[in-house]
């Protein structure tokens, strides 16, 4: 027995120095970086989490293209404003696959826009902009409907007569049906249940969508399908979503295509039955779930968490928010309905709304990337089908392109005469071929809510509170922690 186990031990022994070996072996193909060891690669050294800080660090000892091991899989890291950019934008084709990792083959099957890949990808996302096109963005009709959710908001807070709550349900409210009016043709009052339910489907995928337990799941899927854990609601929201989206889709159906198509369903139908004779579409009622699924998600957590990360740099600068409304009250008066062409009126404003953008930095590192051919990037090769993490945020915080990088300061954006101006180093909303489908959206949604609500209020601390934890939580986005503040009446 006692020989048996000793063999054991030696073989696995053997099998861990061959394997480290190995990694040695296949690590002279990709850019440098720490060490990978056995079984695990570089997760001990990454905490098991793909933190944009930690990746900044390691930019430092290795350069900013570097290789990291999750368990045997080598991701090159792109890091700071230039390697991001050139990466993102003078290799945007080479850049645009998306890998089939086994949570996007359990959350997608190669369907949709954000998660797929190649002809799929081009057509669905080519369609998706020609109808967020044709439903009025960049258009009165759209920019109507922002205003009265913003208004609607207003009046919520309104109501409050600046008592103590916290903002997150009511924001994402209004901002969710803004996304459902352009998907489903409809909105939701404040106390339906469906719509609520809805929103904690979605917020279980975005939560835990890069967590430490995403990691997990997709460095060692043979082990963490069969265990239990946070990861697994990543599949369950997705699931709840998507059978909300089925239940709209039966009941248009049920209504008939209409002869004008009203919201995205509409149109997607209309595209089924005109392109049913051609063997290359790929519009299916399987790509349609997905797209209107990634479109109301991606319609809703950005802007909540964008809006929420300005209520409390403003509470946390106050001065910066007597700044703001002070010039919204000089161009504006007390009246006037605000536009989103407006923004070039109220640079200060438009500055902030930008800050809030770069320092909240909400998309981290963004989705991983898969190169579709060879390419060379500053010297290295990079071979096909290698994964490709762009980190976003150490652009936006790349301390050569922002004068105080880690400090809230709406000055980033404004030159010596006040005037806004354009940052190279700002992608918050990525760049190139996969740069964000609904960034339109979310720059009218954040000008017209953020506007709306800093005429009508002042955010303030709840009387006894002395400090904000400014401190982040790192799911799909990177979100604050849960909050009260008083939205106090003007």
């Amino acid at each position: 027995m006692l020989l048996l186990t000793q063999m054991l031990i030696a073989l696995l022994f053997t099998l861990l120095i061959t394997h480290y070996l190995k990694l040695q072996w296949l690590r002279r193909r990709y850019p440098p970086g720490p060490t990978p060891l056995p079984i695990i690669g570089n997760l001990w050294t990454l905490k098991f989490i793909l933190h944009p800080d930690t990746l900044m660090q390691l930019a430092k000892t290795y350069g900013n293209i570097f290789t990291v091991w999750l368990g045997n899989q080598p991701v090159v890291v792109l890091n700071g404003c230039q390697t991001v950019r050139e990466g993102l934008i003078s290799h945007s084709e080479e850049l645009s696959g998306r890998p089939t990792t086994p949570s996007i083959e359990e959350l997608s099957k190669g369907k949709g826009v954000v998660f797929s890949s190649g002809h799929n990808w081009k057509q669905q996302r080519r369609f998706g902009v020609t109808v967020l096109r044709n439903l009025g963005l960049g258009k009165k009709s759209l920019e109507v409907r922002i205003q009265e959710e913003a208004q609607s908001l207003v009046e919520f807070f309104a109501m409050q007569r600046g008592k103590s709550l916290d903002p997150t349900h009511p924001i994402v409210l209004s901002v969710t049906n803004v996304i459902c009016s352009v998907v489903f043709g409809h909105r939701f009052s404040r106390d339906d249940k469906e719509i609520h339910q809805l929103i904690e489907a979605n917020e279980l995928v975005v939560n835990n969508l890069g967590t430490k337990w995403a990691l997990l799941y997709n460095t060692f899927p043979w082990l963490m399908r069969h265990l239990p854990g946070p990861h697994n609601n990543i599949f369950k929201g997705n699931a709840l979503v998507e059978e909300f989206v089925k239940k709209e889709i039966k009941s248009h159906k049920e209504n008939g295509v209409s002869a004008e198509p009203q919201d995205l369903i509409d149109f997607y139908q209309a595209k089924i039955s005109q392109d049913s004779q051609d063997v290359t579409s790929t519009f299916d009622e399987h790509n349609m779930i997905r797209l209107v699924a990634e479109l109301f998600g991606g319609g809703t957590e950005p802007t909540t968490t964008t809006l929420r990360w300005a209520i409390l740099y403003l509470v946390n600068q106050p001065e910066i928010q007597d700044k703001v409304q002070k010039e919204l009250s000089t161009v504006f008066g007390e009246s006037q309905v605000i536009h989103y062409e407006d923004r070039k009126r109220v640079p200060y404003t438009n500055a902030v709304i930008h800050e809030v953008l770069r320092i909240s930095s909400i998309a981290s590192i963004g989705m991983i990337r898969q190169t579709t051919k060879n390419m060379s990037l500053q010297g290295f090769n990079i071979e096909k089908g290698s994964l490709i993490i762009a980190n976003i945020y150490s652009s936006q915080y790349d301390p050569d392109h922002w004068e105080t990088p880690k400090q809230f300061n709406p000055g980033h954006f404004l030159d010596m005469e006040g005037n806004f101006i354009q940052k190279e180093a700002f992608l918050p909303f990525s760049a190139g071929h996969r740069v964000c489908l609904g960034e339109t959206l979310a720059r009218i949604e954040l000008f017209i809510f953020f506007t709306s609500l800093l005429r009508a209020f002042t955010f303030r601390l709840p009387e006894g509170v002395k400090h904000v934890n400014m401190d982040v939580i790192l799911g799909a986005t990177i979100q604050p922690h849960p909050f009260r503040m008083c939205a106090v009446p003007r």
